[in-house]
């Protein structure tokens, strides 16, 4: 056993002001996440509604097994752009447990904009599709879109990444023997109706549910065909003439209990068997205490990993060398987790200390915890003497390779290549969540506007008209940096899975890992054809 023994006074002036500060941001956290979750306008709610339509959130919670969790993903997606008028951008993914089996959700929420994608959708359900695919998890579409959203049809439709690939994303699952099962709510047009038609089995609601890849406006303008909507892709039509369709609801309340039933027979259940768990010795609560709110006072970050791991038991790996780096072995909810956070700036020794830490998880097969608040590597002429260009590319090359599930928190301030070194976004980390108090940028607002100056110095006189030039230029970078680097902006454009309360992040931590640790290993070619 190896107890962290925690030095903080939960008692102290400075533990209890670190909380009054946290409980401002998760004041902060908690308005914005209410706004991103309760879908549309209220008229749009109750137009919805009428037409005997569930709210979104509310079909996926009769879909899960009672009294399970389940992860939303990116809720805030979108947050602050379109006006405030795209919450969650218009869809909700998530894993859930159904019928005893993982799975994960794809569902669109008809009160945001008729369901319609936006860029930010795009990039939230392909990101769902992503972890769904690497990890086995069958994906339940709930589908009530009306396709692209037409004005940003090119951030929506033509590039690699776009729309379509949502769809390519779907047939390379399904052939890969990961179930795609869709349930059809409302209108699906165009590209919207191909979400259904790629799935391998489809249920539809009677009257409200349709699918066409042209709706009554195109087919009259495209052939002067006049025909309603229920006559050209109406739910009925489906299941009894064209075939689209395999079941046929009566309510949605009887779709959604036809999509556990089917989930049932998948065949999908992994083998597993709940490891024993120890709750943390230091209430996770603490955390908020913990994150001192003045970033220029460092806090230990052993301090973290105490009120995370089970019982606080924690094997530190090299504790007295490289010790801006800490990492050891530890359990969390049972299962074993490699951890590994920062106590500054990354130097020649912690770098090697991290890439040598990396290779005995993946030896070991044990997934990795990466903790970040990090101002980068240390540079300047003793630094660079010392190899930290070839030392740091070893601990990134070391974390790029390795073969087990990596999991990442910002904690803190994650900058520049630091934020590479410690697996960030562009490293495709299994999940990646923050906190309120997370920072992301390639440097600080301080480094930044210093860089900006100094180069720009040069070129400008002592004249009062010069020094208001370099005056407007310092505010025009610091107000960039302290947009850009917000926790909101980046959850807003996805570079996230999600903004967390610290409190919670050892149980979402959790069900992460009991996720990547059962993943099955399975090879197969198992394409199901459209008939």
């Amino acid at each position: 056993m190896a107890v962290i023994q925690s030095q903080v006074d939960i008692n102290s002036v400075q533990f209890q002001e670190n909380q009054q500060r946290y409980e401002d941001l998760l004041s902060l956290w908690r308005e914005r996440m209410g706004v991103a979750t309760r879908g549309g306008r209220q008229s749009l709610i109750e137009r919805h509604q009428a037409r005997g339509k569930i709210l979104v959130r509310d079909r996926i919670d009769r879909v899960i097994d009672p009294g399970t969790a389940f992860l939303e993903l990116s809720p805030l997606a979108a947050f602050g752009q379109y006006e405030g008028e795209v919450p969650a951008a218009g869809i909700v993914t998530g894993i859930g447990t159904v019928s005893g089996t993982l799975c994960m959700f794809i569902a669109n929420d008809a009160t945001v904009k008729g369901g319609s994608f936006f860029h930010e959708t795009v990039k939230k359900h392909i990101r769902a599709q992503e972890i769904a695919a690497k990890h086995r998890l069958p994906c339940l579409y709930l589908v009530d879109c009306g396709g692209a959203y037409l004005p940003e049809q090119d951030r929506v439709f033509p590039d690699r990444d776009h729309f379509g690939n949502t769809f390519y994303r779907q047939c390379q699952m399904s052939a890969a023997g990961i179930p795609q099962i869709s349930v059809v709510f409302g209108g699906c047009t165009a590209g919207g109706a191909y979400i259904p038609a790629l799935s391998d089995q489809v249920i539809m609601v009677k009257e409200n549910a349709r699918i066409h890849l042209g709706g009554p406006s195109i087919v009259k303008v495209a052939i002067n065909e006049e025909v309603d909507g229920e006559t050209l892709g109406g739910a009925e039509m489906h299941a009894t003439i064209s075939g689209v369709a395999d079941h046929l609801a009566e309510t949605e309340e009887e779709a959604l209990a036809q999509l556990r039933d089917i989930v049932r027979h998948l065949n999908m259940q992994r083998e597993f068997e709940a490891p024993p768990v120890q709750a943390p010795r230091f209430d996770p609560e603490e955390l908020t205490g913990v994150i001192n709110h003045d970033r220029k006072i460092p806090y230990d970050v052993r301090e973290v990993i105490a009120r995370l791991v089970d019982d606080s038991d924690f094997q530190e790996f090299k504790p007295l060398w490289g010790e801006s780096l800490v990492a050891g072995f530890a359990n969390l909810h049972g299962y074993p987790v490699g951890v590994i956070g920062n106590n500054g700036a990354l130097f020649s020794e912690s770098s090697l200390k991290a890439a040598q830490f990396i290779q005995l998880c993946d030896q070991r097969n044990i997934p990795i915890l990466f903790l970040h608040n990090i101002t980068g590597f240390m540079v300047g002429m003793e630094a660079e003497r010392g190899g930290i260009a070839k030392n740091s590319a070893k601990m990134v090359y070391a974390m790029s390779t390795v073969r087990v599930p990596r999991l990442s928190v910002i904690i803190g301030g994650s900058y520049g290549a630091g934020n590479y070194g410690m697996c960030g976004r562009g490293f495709r980390p299994d999940f990646m969540f923050a906190w309120p108090t997370a920072e992301l940028a390639t440097m600080s607002a301080d480094i930044a506007a210093n860089v900006m100056l100094e180069l720009r110095r040069g070129k400008v006189d002592g004249s009062p008209a010069g020094q208001a030039e370099l005056k407007k230029l310092e505010a025009q970078v610091r107000n960039q940096y302290a947009e850009q680097s917000d926790p909101y902006y980046a959850t807003s454009r996805l570079w996230d899975d999600g903004i967390l309360h610290p409190a919670e992040t050892r149980d979402v931590l959790g069900l992460c890992l009991s996720i990547v640790c059962t993943t099955p290993d399975v090879t197969q070619y198992a394409p199901v054809y459209r008939m």
